[in-house]
């Protein structure tokens, strides 16, 4: 298949409720998941890192991103920088896991050794010889675009895509009275996971299968209290409306972030952050998951618990073992698509109109970025109004 091609992506422009869902070799086949590289991981933003993740000073980390090896860091004034991690000497790569390096990153080859801007400090004995038309200033880390939205680091090997908080549109406004750049991260977890990265995605995004693989879940994020939360920009959202806890409370034990405003105050956000990025933003606590493509039907899956207050050890205790109980129904059920779409013969579906349009919302942001289309998606005209059978928000976002 030619997925560079607009009549490729065809079945999914049409309307939801004509749509088809992805083509299975979308997650199964190795030349898609190289043109999927291409398209998508090295020609847009990429959530690559929590920012709490650098609190640790001289803290390195090492991230695939679209097939190249990125490091990232905080320099000396606390800002965030990115770099290839390749030396600039004879190309060998410079960190091999996330460490903790102190000022300097230094080759282990030659020792060339580079601040934490990425300028060269260090050249040791190679100017024994004189080396003609040789500038140190000429020879310092490549860098990465780098930004920080929502808590998380994100990072860019296009030098020609708008800023990280265009690119998400008015999300930033919409998470705006949580303060959620302030939250810290209080602890985190990471899984590989036997599943494309499309359909951990997918499954966040809909609310279709909560009652019949969530239950415990389903107690505090009725189905009933689930609504759209898309305005214009690069995520897929929904909200729970109001968030329950008279069944089960851990989602509502730990205090508010200050604030909030009435609808914010009583409610749960699910975005996922275009291409590989959700969040479910609560009053008390944020929980995000980043996803790393590993190849055709493999993802590692990263975790991250954040809070605006410092917690109470035994509530987020019980917080974070409710997350990781629904995460790994989700990662169950995930695992058993990729080998019913792998093994069994399937050759595409349906959507449900109601329950799965942030699905084709996402289809479409990937067919844009396959076939060279720069848009912002258009947003909903209110989140007060009902649309596909879902029923008025009693406290819509404002």
């Amino acid at each position: 298949m030619d997925w560079s091609a607009a009549e490729t992506w065809e079945p999914i422009r049409r309307p939801v409720d004509a749509a088809a869902t992805l083509p299975p070799p979308a997650y199964t086949d190795p030349a898609y998941h190289e043109a999927e590289r291409v398209a998508i991981f090295s020609r847009g933003w990429v959530g690559a890192a929590m920012c709490g993740d650098l609190d640790e000073p001289g803290r390195v980390l090492v991230r695939d991103v679209g097939g190249t090896s990125v490091i990232i860091t905080r320099n000396a004034d606390g800002d965030i920088r990115a770099f290839l991690n390749s030396c600039a000497h004879r190309g060998t790569e410079l960190v091999e896991d996330d460490s903790v390096l102190g000022r300097v990153i230094r080759c282990p080859y030659h020792r060339w050794s580079y601040d934490l801007d990425g300028t060269l400090v260090s050249t040791p004995m190679f100017d024994e010889v004189p080396v003609v038309r040789f500038d140190p200033s000429d020879f310092g880390l490549r860098r990465v675009r780098v930004e920080s939205f929502a808590g998380v680091v994100w990072v860019s090997l296009a030098d020609d895509v708008e800023p990280v908080g265009e690119w998400f549109g008015d999300l930033g406004r919409r998470f705006g009275g949580y303060g959620i750049d302030d939250f810290v991260v209080a602890d985190s977890a990471s899984y590989d996971v036997a599943a494309d990265w499309k359909l951990l995605t997918e499954n966040f995004q809909e609310y279709y299968h909560l009652t019949w693989v969530h239950p415990e879940l389903a107690k505090v994020s009725r189905v009933r209290d689930h609504y759209r939360f898309q305005g214009a920009g690069r995520y897929c959202g929904q909200t729970t409306t109001p968030v329950s806890g008279d069944q089960r409370d851990e989602w509502t034990a730990l205090p508010p972030a200050p604030g909030l405003s009435p609808s914010d105050a009583v409610s749960g956000r699910h975005v996922a952050l275009f291409p590989n990025v959700m969040i479910s933003l609560l009053p008390n606590h944020a929980c995000t998951f980043l996803l790393e493509p590993l190849g055709p039907g493999r993802t590692r899956e990263r975790i991250a618990w954040s809070l605006p207050h410092e917690p109470d050890a035994a509530a987020f205790a019980e917080l974070r073992k409710f997350w990781v109980d629904v995460n790994n129904e989700d990662i169950d059920i995930c695992q058993r698509a990729q080998r019913g779409i792998a093994k069994g013969r399937f050759e595409g579906g349906r959507l449900s109109p109601r329950f799965e349009e942030p699905l084709h919302r996402f289809y479409n942001m990937l067919a844009d970025r396959f076939t060279g289309v720069d848009r912002i998606p258009p947003g909903d005209p209110s989140d007060a109004v009902p649309q596909y059978g879902e029923g008025a928000n009693p406290v819509p976002w404002s």
